[in-house]
This record gives C-alpha cells, sequence and structure tokens, in this order.
C-alpha cells in the first residue's frame, strides 16, 4: 500500500519506523572506537519518540509538488528527518543534566547522564550535532538547496533558535513572565525546531516561495501549539503515560502557558493555534492532507 493511501495512524508509525531505521545505519556503530561514547549516542537517539519532527519533514515534502528526482528528494528528505531528530536528542541529552533541568527520566528510561556519566553525556550530545549537518551535507539535491537546508538548521538550533530559548527558560525560573514574553521564549526553545522541520521538508522538495511562506505560517502556529500543549500535559498527565517526569515545571516555578492563562485558556489557546495552522494550509490542496491531520495529533495528544 502506498503512503499516501495509510489512515494516519498508520503512516505516522510507518513513518516512525522508517526513520528509525535510517537513524540506525546513520549512526556509528556501538562497538566503533571511542565505543562508549557512541553506545550513548545510540541510546540517545534510537527506540522511542514519536517522531514528530521528521513526520513534519516527511509531511511538507508531499506537501510540494515534485520537481526534481524522486529517489534524490526521498533520500533527501530522510537525511533532513534524520538530522532535525539528531539535533532534538541533542538537545534532549543536554536539557537533563544537571546544570539544565536536572531530569532523571526520559521516554521512559534513566536519561544519558544517569546511564553513563555526565562528561559521556556531554560529549554524546557534542557529537550528534555535527553529524546533523553532515548528514545535510550528503542531501543528493542542488547545492544551493543543501545550502539553504543547512542554514536553516543553524539558525533553528542556535542562539536565536532552540539554544537562546533555553538560555531564556534557565533565566526566568520563579519569574513571572508576560505573554509576550513567553511566546518568544517558547517559539525559540520549541518552535524553531519544529518550524524548520517543516521548512527543511519544503526546501527538499523544491517548494515554490508562495507554498514556502504557506508552510512557514502552519509550523509557526503549530510550533506554539506544541509546547501550550506540553505545559497542559504537564499539569494534566502522569509521570509514567509522559516518559519523563511529570509536574517538574509547576514544582521549579517555571513559567509556562498554564501557569500565565490557566488550564482551560490553555487548551482554548492551543485550539485557536490549531486552526490557524489549518487555514495556513488550505490552499496547498490535497497534499496538505498529513500535515493537517499532524495539527491534530499535536493538538490532541495526551502524551
Amino acid at each position: 500500500m502506498k503512503q499516501a493511501e495509510l489512515a494516519f495512524p498508520d503512516w505516522l508509525q510507518a513513518r516512525a519506523s522508517h526513520i528509525e531505521q535510517r537513524l540506525d545505519e546513520m549512526l556509528p556503530p556501538a562497538d566503533a572506537v571511542p565505543a562508549r561514547l557512541h553506545e550513548a549516542m545510540r541510546y540517545a537517539v534510537l527506540g522511542g519518540g514519536k517522531r514528530v519532527r521528521a513526520a513534519l519533514v516527511y509531511a511538507a515534502g508531499l506537501a510540494c509538488p515534485l520537481s526534481g528526482h524522486a529517489l534524490a528528494v526521498e533520500a533527501s528528505l530522510d537525511r533532513a528527518a534524520a538530522a532535525v531528530e539528531l539535533i532534538h536528542a541533542y538537545s534532549l541529552v543536554h536539557d537533563d543534566m544537571p546544570c539544565m533541568d536536572d531530569d532523571t527520566l526520559r521516554r521512559g528510561q534513566p536519561t544519558v547522564h544517569v546511564k553513563f556519566g555526565e562528561a559521556t553525556a556531554l560529549l554524546s550530545g557534542d557529537a550528534l550535532q555535527p553529524l546533523a549537518f553532515e548528514l545535510l551535507a550528503d542531501m543528493p539535491i542542488a547545492p544551493a538547496l543543501v545550502v539553504q537546508a543547512t542554514q536553516a538548521l543553524a539558525r533553528a538550533a542556535g542562539s536565536q533558535g532552540m539554544a537562546g530559548g533555553q538560555a531564556i527558560d534557565l533565566a526566568n525560573v520563579g519569574r513571572t513572565l508576560t505573554r509576550e514574553e513567553l511566546q518568544i521564549m517558547h517559539g525559540m526553545k520549541t518552535g524553531a525546531m519544529l518550524a524548520c522541520s517543516v521548512a527543511l521538508g519544503g526546501i527538499v522538495a523544491g517548494a515554490s516561495s508562495t507554498v514556502r511562506s504557506a508552510l512557514d505560517d502552519y509550523a509557526q502556529a503549530i510550533g506554539l501549539a506544541f509546547q501550550v500543549v506540553d505545559d497542559i500535559l504537564d499539569v494534566t498527565a502522569d509521570t509514567a503515560r509522559l516518559g519523563k517526569t511529570a509536574g517538574k515545571d509547576a514544582a521549579e516555578n517555571k513559567p509556562t502557558y498554564v501557569s500565565l492563562l490557566g488550564l482551560e485558556p490553555a487548551r482554548e489557546f492551543a485550539q485557536a493555534l490549531r486552526e490557524a495552522a489549518l487555514q495556513a494550509i488550505a490552499p496547498l490542496g490535497v497534499g496538505r492532507t498529513r500535515l493537517a491531520e499532524l495539527a491534530d495529533f499535536i493538538v490532541l495528544r495526551d502524551r
């Protein structure tokens, strides 16, 4: 059965299984020197997670009329999807460390620094980041598109994106933020990488400027919605369901949409962002289907 004919849960599972296999192939073998570092890298990346970022890469690629050799685009989407998952994994390894969020549980398993020690955890994150850019450099598409993809990922992961958002988060523990300040922080910390995932799918598939603009509007809305729902789940879900420590944001007095708006207004805001995302991609026609389904999945998820 073709990917487009699958029901959404089956498609999402198929994409997750596919990128899991590709990541397994792209990561260094666990027994390659230095073995302990490679074992930690594989532990951080493989065997868990919803792979939403990878799915967004693939879904955005599907939304674009094909403008290149199909096999080259497919191979490049794999590399782009793997790259965003590697950056995401590295960020979780570092975020969980004692100097950051000091968490001991991730995806229902001990965090990397708990299992391998802080030094190896730090190095595993350090090694995952350049591997992501190596994968982008190997994409068999036009060099100009490779450059655009590399720039997009670098911006999303850097001080104006994910790393900067984490810095703002750490600096504001115990402080009440305005709604605008909170939105800026989460737009950088979480939204930037989700938006980049969508952008990479469009870049790799050779999307027109009109399509890229629609994808960007969708990505901005859905990236923020993801964090709003995360804030809600930190209050409403338990540790077993989340696979990470529940209630940690409240316990550490971190600013969240629930602490700022209240639970029900936060839920209403997430729904409004979902509607904005769906409206943004309405002009894309039937190609928008997987993106629309992912918007529903992100906002309506329970973990």
